[in-house]
């Protein structure tokens, strides 16, 4: 069983930015693929960045160039590094956890989410 705790979410201007953290239990962290997935109201839930036990890296096409994801096995974390934020960018932000490629269906753990609000 793994928990993820987010924390950084809140209300930005355009343009600006916000490191979300994902805070992970258990003994196995760095045994799994890391990601970030969006829900805006309305919309369903998508993918917006991966990171994997080889470290790769992987980004929806939305966010390519302004999103960094990163992750530190030492303190079973990862992080999504958002700059230049855009209004299209408000959401609802999932820390996610799986064994293979993070896709919606696939993911094993999902967080309880961090409000990304983004003014214009």
């Amino acid at each position: 069983q793994v928990q993820l705790v987010e924390s950084g979410g809140g209300l930005v201007q355009a343009g600006g930015s916000l490191r979300l953290s994902c805070a992970a239990s258990g003994r196995t962290f760095s045994s799994y693929a890391m990601g970030w997935f969006r829900q805006a109201p309305g919309k369903e839930r998508e993918f917006v960045a991966g990171i994997y036990r080889s470290g790769g890296r992987t980004y929806a096409d939305s966010v390519k160039g302004r999103f960094t994801i990163s992750r530190d096995n030492a303190k079973n974390t990862v992080y999504l590094q958002m700059n230049s934020l855009k209004p299209e960018d408000t959401a609802v932000y999932y820390c996610a956890a799986g064994r293979g490629i993070l896709t919606t269906t696939s993911v094993d753990y999902f967080g309880q989410g961090t409000q990304v609000t983004v003014s214009s």
